[in-house]
């Protein structure tokens, strides 16, 4: 598990993305669970709720497909998802969370919760998210990325 924010990024400056609006996506009942986990958890302390834009939703599922190639659990291309963000939505602050093998919505999100980075994020100034939930194919395990951006 790992969190990011475009303050404290690394990552490598090859951006094989597009930079088209991304308008098509298909939130499974995992994602939707989430994502309303979160927003339940920011409102109950005061924060408001983000909303889903699909083109961050698809960067998620890239980052994942892109994890499950590489079988790794990381940040890597997070400057050029960020840039992306940026160049196609107008973000003025990105963030990451990502995660690998957790089973329910409930405990990717308790586990994110209990950890200051990723928590950093979730409780952060954004009014945008996006995630993807990606089951790989060989081994069953759930891939998670979740970006958080202020537009």
């Amino acid at each position: 598990m790992n969190a990011c924010s475009a303050d404290t990024a690394e990552g490598t400056e090859n951006s094989t993305s597009t930079e088209i609006l991304i308008t098509n996506y298909t939130y499974n009942d995992s994602e939707l669970e989430t994502l309303k986990l979160i927003n339940d958890y920011r409102v109950s302390i005061g924060l408001n709720a983000l909303e889903p834009i699909n083109h961050i939703s698809a960067k998620c599922e890239e980052h994942n497909k892109y994890m499950i190639e590489k079988n790794v659990v990381d940040h890597n291309d997070f400057v050029a998802r960020s840039e992306n963000l940026e160049k196609v939505l107008g973000a003025k602050k990105v963030g990451e969370n990502v995660a690998y093998n957790y089973k329910t919505s409930e405990a990717v999100v308790k586990a994110w919760l209990e950890s200051p980075g990723h928590k950093e994020n979730i409780e952060g100034n954004f009014t945008h998210f996006g995630i993807a939930i990606t089951v790989d194919a060989k081994t069953g395990k759930k891939y998670y990325t979740n970006i958080f951006v202020r537009l």
